[in-house]
Order: C-alpha cells, then structure tokens, then sequence
C-alpha cells in the first residue's frame, strides 16, 4: 500500500525576527530562543511557569458557582459521588477530587463506567446505580456535556449535579445545576484546551477559596495543599493530548517538577517504577507514553477503577501492585492492537483504486477498547481521518476517530447528521478525536457520507501534510548544552519538541531487538560521533542519511550520554 504520507515534504517553522532576538536579549541561547519563537513565543516572561501565573479560577464560568454547590455539600454532610470518564484524563479528575476530598475528612465515593456495560457518560442507568447509596450530588469529570438524559434523570430523582467536562457541547446542554466547562456557550476562559483533570484542579481550587472564606479550616481540619496534586493534572493532561498552551504548561511543569523533586503520588511512584523510569529526570513524555498507555490499559480492556485505585493508593506497596497488573493489561493490550492493525492494513491494501479519503474501518472480531488506538495509527500511516469499529454485544457498532490537522472530526459528524439524521445514534468529540454509536446495517451509508464529507473539507481547505523543522545543526554548534536545555522544558501537542534536519554520516548502525536500529551518526565523515536511534525500523540503512532527528538524552547511562531521535530519512 502506498501511504499518503509518503506525499509529505519538509518545511522549516517561520519564527519571527523580532521575537527571536527579544529572547535573546534575555539570555535565551540563539537556537533555542528561534524554536520557542517558532511556537509563538514572544518574550521571556511567557516561559515563566509559575503557579502565579495561571488563569484566574474566577474567569472560568461557573467555577465559584460551582464551590458554593460543593461547599453547601460539605457543611450540610451531604454525600457527594464522583462520576469519571474512563480514560487517564477522567481517571486522575477522579482521583485528585477523591483525594482532596479525604484529605479534608469529607465522605466521597466515585463511580467509572466500564465501557463494554455501561457507555460513555452518565446516562440515567448510571444515575440510577449511584441513586442506590442515597447520593446527594453528583460530580462528573470528564464527561457529562452530552448527558442530557442522564442529568434529567437525577433531576427526577433530587440529586444535584454538578458537570465538569472540556469537550464541545452539542446543541443542548444538560439541566444540571451547574456546568463548568471552558467550551460551553458564552465562556471566556482562555485556555480552551484545558484537559478534564485541569476543570476538576480549577474547581478545587475555587472551593477551597470558598471554604477559606466560611472560615471552615481550624486546628482540626486542615486546608488540603493542592500542589499535592499536581503531578496527577500533569498526567491527565498529557495523557489526553491537549494542546499545550501556556496554561497547559503551567501545570505540566509544575507536575514534573514535584515529581523530579520526589514529592509524588504512590500511584505515579509505582507507574514510573513498573515502566522503568527515574522520576528524578521524568518529562511530560513518560506521561504520553509510558504511564498513559498503562493507566488508559484499564479502562481499555477491564475497568478504570484499577487504575483510579493505583492513583488513590495510601501505599506504595499497594500501588506498585495495581500498577503491575496495569502493566500486564498494557502488554496485552499493545498485543491485541498489533493483531488488529495487521488487519486493517490488510483491508486497506484489498481496496482497488487504494483507501478513500475518510477512512472507515470494521471487522466483527475487534476489541472495542481499542479501536481508537487503531485509528489513530492507520491515521498516522495515511494521514487522513480514520473511524474504526468494533461490534457491541447487542449488535451496534461502536466507532472510535481520529483527525488530522485541519479536519475537524467532531464538525465532520455534525455535518453528517444533518445530511442524514437516521446514521448515527449519537457522537461526542472534538477536533481531533471523536466517538460514535451506529447500527451495523449503517455502516456503508455512514462509510459513503464520512468518506464524501472528508473529500468536501479537503477540497476546500489546505491541508497541511508537512513535516515541520527548526532547521539545521553545525558541528560547531553546543549539542549537549542544547540537549540539557531542551530537557528543561515541557513540550507535547501543539508545543512540539525541537526537529532538526542534517545530511549526517552512519558510521555504524545494528538491530536492537527486531524493531528498533541502533546507530552511530556524525556532521562530517570523521567527526565527533553521537549515538543515535530509529525506533519501529528494521531495514537496511544507507551510508549517508538526509534525516529528522531530535535531540535527547540517554537515562539509562550514569553519564547521560547525547543520544539523537531519528523520526525519518
């Protein structure tokens, strides 16, 4: 088969002039100052990541409303149930809400959907569930800006709800008594890309406030530190690849920095273990993708509640065996989607004229739980939107998308809904992923409308396929201080970390296992060497290499050797 990202080409990220020697002005390194420029950094004040900078709670819409519902709870006693989505980011909204809560002594109890009984959100099976212990409030994280059924449900049932969601809201909001969402209708909060845990920290934050000014802390009840919890917003909000804008950085970098400085949650304690990665030089991305894989495994193939109970763990000894068995569903869960990706790949090279333009993908004996990362593969390897579904044990398809930039999947359904309101039963997302629910004999008008909807907006919009760089390194230029540098910062979805691109020369290369090649590259035919990996290749390697690399260093080595991430050549 031929992958559409074959087309792609390279092209260098403008940065602008003034931007640039500002930084430098203010003691950014010229080459780092251009990569930050490139990200629409513009002064050095932009890469100060200080709580003091974030985003004012009382800008976010709702969230003091939303203090005065849950400090009300908490005088009055009254039980209060969280409800999680069943994904890293719904797990750690979970588990921070979970541990605030005890920390202040005050009864809490949750509930996370397992995908394969109950679905996505909370619909009014679930109310009726959590009804059964005599709840008072329900708190959903992560979810809960599509549930209008669910809402009216525990309306008719007297219980408060309280939504705190990040994804796009549909046509009609839920009746809850209060919605805290940056992407609801008529809120001004900047950073619309705040991931589910970052609303939950955002309305801790607010209520702890609130509780300050009721005068509710004294000897006896101590006011929870929410710094303790920043490590777990720091990992939902990675694991949920959000943009990283400023606000998103914020909290990353102050995540990592506890856990570098060994002040973390047994769970993350144990994750990191079970992966083995040392905490004392953890980056954001160990959170995509050495704890995520691990944490998401659970809600994948099982039951989120593991994971939410690895994060809440009171002891080490507990969470490391939580995250042992974490560990044990992500390998069978990378085995399973290797299986299926061998399937669809099949599919795809069976089709005459080559894939369509929209993607859809189905095979009866896919897992459900892991379609999406199937899809967001085959995107991957053809650069287009990609849906995959998996039967339901009623006989419904349930489908998991990914996007590429510049094609919006969550419009794309939309659009398709209005074209032919009888295909999808329901859908939620956003721009880059998206789920659905069909009937199975659906699923060649769906295919049909997905793939002509994709074709419009490719048509009519500039997508953009290129590989984008920061230029080029010398062999004169400070390599290892660049590394140390680029180590310092977070970087992750639209904040990505510095490419370069050099004509450089392999002086040895070996297979390390039967994916990865190992090799040893260098800017002139005798110069310095510098090790150097291509992760996921097996095949020959030329003796001179035009390729993409990034910078990193090397862990597993007392003396942190230089080591090269090769992307392609």
């Amino acid at each position: 088969m031929t992958a559409f990202n074959e087309k792609q080409h390279i092209e260098i990220r403008e940065a602008p002039e003034a931007a640039q020697q500002a930084l430098i002005a203010s003691g950014v390194q010229p080459i780092i100052a251009r990569v930050f420029a490139a990200r629409g950094i513009q002064t050095h004040s932009e890469l100060d990541a200080s709580l003091s900078n974030l985003i004012p709670f009382q800008s976010l819409k709702n969230c003091k409303k939303a203090a005065y519902l849950l400090a009300d709870a908490i005088i009055n006693n009254e039980k209060i149930v969280i409800v999680a989505d069943y994904d890293a980011d719904g797990a750690t909204a979970a588990a921070i809400g979970i541990l605030f809560f005890r920390e202040m002594g005050v009864l809490i109890d949750y509930f996370v959907p397992n995908r394969f009984e109950h679905g996505y959100g909370l619909t009014p099976e679930i109310v009726d569930i959590v009804a059964k212990n005599k709840v008072n409030v329900i708190i959903t994280v992560d979810n809960g800006i599509a549930s209008v059924s669910g809402v009216s449900r525990a309306n008719e049932l007297g219980i408060k709800v309280l939504v705190t969601d990040h994804h796009l809201a549909g046509p009609q909001l839920p009746d809850a008594d209060c919605i805290v969402n940056p992407n609801q209708p008529n809120d001004s909060f900047k950073s619309k890309a705040i991931a589910g845990v970052g609303v939950m920290f955002y309305v801790l934050i607010a209520l702890r406030s609130e509780l300050r000014e009721r005068h509710y802390f004294n000897s006896d009840r101590t006011e929870p530190n929410l710094a303790n919890l920043l490590d777990l917003v720091a990992l939902g909000t990675v694991a949920d690849v959000v943009p990283l804008d400023r606000n998103n950085r914020i909290l990353v970098a102050q995540g990592l920095r506890r856990i570098r400085s060994g002040a973390m949650n047994h769970g993350i304690r144990a994750l990191l273990k079970i992966a083995k990665k040392n905490p004392t030089t953890a980056r954001s991305s160990d959170f995509g993708f050495a704890i995520g894989p691990r944490l998401n495994a659970a809600g994948r193939l099982t039951d989120m509640k593991l994971g939410i109970e690895c994060l809440i763990s009171e002891r080490l000894e507990t969470a490391i065996d939580l995250a042992t068995e974490l560990d044990r569903l992500n390998i069978e869960r990378r085995q399973i989607e290797g299986d299926m990706k061998d399937q669809a790949l099949t599919i795809l090279d069976n089709i005459a004229g080559g894939p369509e333009m929209g993607v859809t993908l189905f095979d009866k004996t896919w897992h459900s739980g892991v379609v999406g990362i199937l899809a967001s593969r085959v995107k991957d390897k053809l650069q287009r939107p990609v849906i995959a579904f998996a039967q339901t044990a009623n006989g419904a398809l349930k489908g998991s998308g990914r996007s590429i930039k510049g094609v919006h999947l969550r419009d794309a359904l939309d659009a398709l809904t209005k074209m032919d309101p009888d295909v999808i039963e329901k859908f939620g997302g956003h721009a880059m992923a998206a789920g659905l629910t069909i009937q199975a004999h659906q699923l060649k008008r769906f295919s049909k409308l997905f793939n002509d909807i994709i074709e419009g907006e490719f048509e009519k919009n500039t997508i953009d396929n290129s590989i984008y760089i920061d230029g080029a390194l010398k062999d004169s230029d400070p390599i290892p201080t660049l590394a140390q540098e680029v180590r310092r910062h977070v970087w992750g979805q639209s904040f990505p970390e510095p490419t370069f691109r050099n004509e450089l020369y392999v002086r040895t290369h070996k297979l390390l296992g039967e994916s990865h090649t190992k090799l040893k590259l260098s800017f002139t035919p005798k110069g310095e060497t510098f090790d150097a990996i291509r992760f996921n290749f097996n095949e020959s390697v030329p003796d001179v290499i035009l390729c993409v690399y990034r910078l990193d260093i090397n862990d597993y080595f007392d003396h942190q050797p230089i080591q090269l991430i090769v992307e392609t050549w």
